[in-house]
């Protein structure tokens, strides 16, 4: 998902997780490798397939995982990722709003959206998923969000604005739903097919001379 700044609050942690290797996912971001990994695009079958639940047993996974998410993601450039974008059908997402231009990345593990306002927004929405295509979407204009942070840490998030759109894009990934699944069948099928003919005729163009 692509776009500007936004408004958050963090609530602070209420219990940790009792990982079987009783360690961090990343003890340092800044020590971890940062490979760029591809991002999947449509239609393949990840993206609309639900995740499962990390547990302890994927401690390991999740810890080197992260730091090339936010890798990735940063690359892109985007401002939120999920772990079925890069090919892992896991219950994992990054997202950096970068407010005031600085970085602020935020891990969520197994996040889940445990409130939503009746009062709803409607924000253009993009994706790297779906690289170039665009449309507005009507969500909950503001939620609250439960997860684990990367310490295993369990936590909450109460968003709106940018944020309350983003969390919700990327949990929506987790679940194999994309941004053109809450459009209408005739505008999705407009952009999926508009997507396929960019496609067709990228791949028609001959490789530019040496």
């Amino acid at each position: 998902m692509l776009a500007p700044t936004a408004t958050l609050a963090r609530g602070g942690a209420t219990g940790r997780i009792d990982w079987r290797d009783g360690g961090r996912y990343i003890p340092d971001m800044a020590e971890a490798a940062t490979e760029i990994l591809p991002i999947v695009t449509v239609p393949a079958r990840i993206l609309k397939t639900k995740t499962r639940r990390v547990g302890p047993a994927d401690a390991e996974a999740v810890r080197a995982l992260l730091p090339r998410m936010f890798a990735t993601m940063y690359h892109a450039p985007g401002i939120g990722l999920a772990a079925p974008q890069v090919g892992v059908g896991l219950a994992v997402t990054v997202i950096d709003l970068m407010p005031n231009d600085k970085p602020a990345p935020l891990a969520l593990i197994n996040p889940e959206i445990v409130a939503a306002s009746p009062e709803l927004a409607t924000r253009e929405e993009g994706c790297l998923s779906l690289p170039g295509q665009y449309a507005e979407v009507t969500r909950p204009a503001r939620v609250t969000v439960r997860y684990e942070d990367e310490t295993g840490a369990r936590r909450e998030i109460a968003a709106e604005g940018l944020l309350a759109a983003c969390l919700q894009h990327e949990i929506d990934h987790l679940n194999g739903v994309l941004f053109v699944d809450h459009l209408s069948a005739l505008k999705r099928n407009i952009i999926l097919r508009r997507l396929a003919k960019e496609r067709r005729q990228n791949s028609a163009q001959p490789a530019a001379a040496e």
